[in-house]
């Protein structure tokens, strides 16, 4: 399954909803299993679910595992809560995803896509374009 493909259809549904910024963003993590109410921590520190298994991800920020879909949406749903700099503190010292891993980078564009999202920088319809773009080995 191209993962990477599914993660941008999925955001391109959300996107349609027409929710707030922040709703969005909550609800892309429910794609790695992370839910909304005040369980999510424990959904996140869990590690979530794979509900898109697979690949199609850039080697810059594949992992050779089937799990990248998860990880950004599950990077993501953390980042909307407690914001970017704790984020990358977690990413870093407790997963050890350091910048120089496929996994480091992977979290860092979940970053940037949360910054970049909440600011208005990144409209929410173009939000599935932006990780086609970003973190799908094949563009469309």
């Amino acid at each position: 399954m191209d993962a990477c493909a599914a993660l941008a259809d999925s955001i391109a549904r959300l996107a349609e909803r027409g929710y707030s910024n922040r709703r969005f963003l909550k609800e892309l993590g429910r794609i790695a299993g992370v839910r909304r109410g005040p369980l999510w921590l424990f959904d996140a520190a869990g590690g979530g679910r794979n509900r898109l298994r697979g690949r199609g991800f850039r080697l810059a920020v594949d992992d050779d595992t089937d799990g990248q879909a998860r990880h950004f949406a599950g990077t993501v749903a953390v980042t909307v809560r407690i914001g970017g700099r704790l984020a990358r503190w977690l990413t870093v010292t407790v997963l050890r995803d350091t910048p120089d891993t496929a996994d480091g980078r992977l979290s860092e564009e979940a970053i940037e896509f949360v910054r970049a999202i909440r600011s208005g920088e990144l409209a929410q319809a173009d939000a599935s374009g932006w990780v086609r773009r970003r973190l799908c080995h094949a563009t469309t």
